[in-house]
């Protein structure tokens, strides 16, 4: 996708970044695609930053039916493992200040299937690259929401956690790349 400006086509529901708080986005209004990553929009306002949802790409003059990223890589996975199906949605959950994943920032401290009766639960814990991040429970919603696409998993747990503190050691090799670290 390319980044440039387009006009609002209806209005619509975003997230102030890095705050956090819901703002409602008026139809005509110009915006700069600054970032399109796993599905979430970043938008440069004249208020800010922004992020716009993937079930609202219509606004932005995307077609909602492209092709989904997570699901051309679930489809290489064997479908009982359901810890790699969840380790492969949360690769496509971003920060939208940083382009590059949770997992890929090393925010994903831990991640298994708890198993009660015929119910799966995945349990996720994670972090911010700093605690007062206002879109911490942004990125955590949209990491359950991902996990909760998955067959066989009945519920999703995230939980934000602040121990050990993140650091950029904790930054993969490929996110590293990416940021231009190395």
């Amino acid at each position: 996708m390319q980044h440039g400006e387009v006009e609002i086509s209806r209005e619509v529901e975003a997230i102030q970044i890095p705050s956090g708080e819901r703002i409602t986005l008026p139809a005509g209004l110009n915006v700069i695609i600054t970032q399109s990553l796993g599905g979430t929009y970043t938008v440069a306002t004249t208020q800010g930053l922004a992020r716009i949802s993937e079930k609202d790409a219509d606004a932005l003059g995307i077609d909602p039916n492209a092709a989904n990223e997570a699901a051309e890589a679930a489809a290489d996975l064997d479908p009982d493992d359901l810890v790699g199906h969840v380790w492969a949605q949360l690769k496509n959950v971003y920060d939208p200040e940083i382009p590059v994943n949770i997992v890929d920032l090393g925010l994903v401290y831990d991640c298994f299937i708890d198993e009660e009766g015929d119910k799966k639960t995945a349990m996720v814990k994670m972090t911010l690259t700093a605690p007062g991040c206002g879109m911490g429970p942004t990125i955590a919603a949209d990491a359950q929401s991902r996990i909760m696409t998955i067959n066989g998993i009945e519920d999703a747990h995230v939980d934000l956690v602040w121990e050990p503190a993140w650091n950029q050691d904790m930054i993969s090799e490929e996110g590293k790349m990416k940021l231009g670290m190395i």
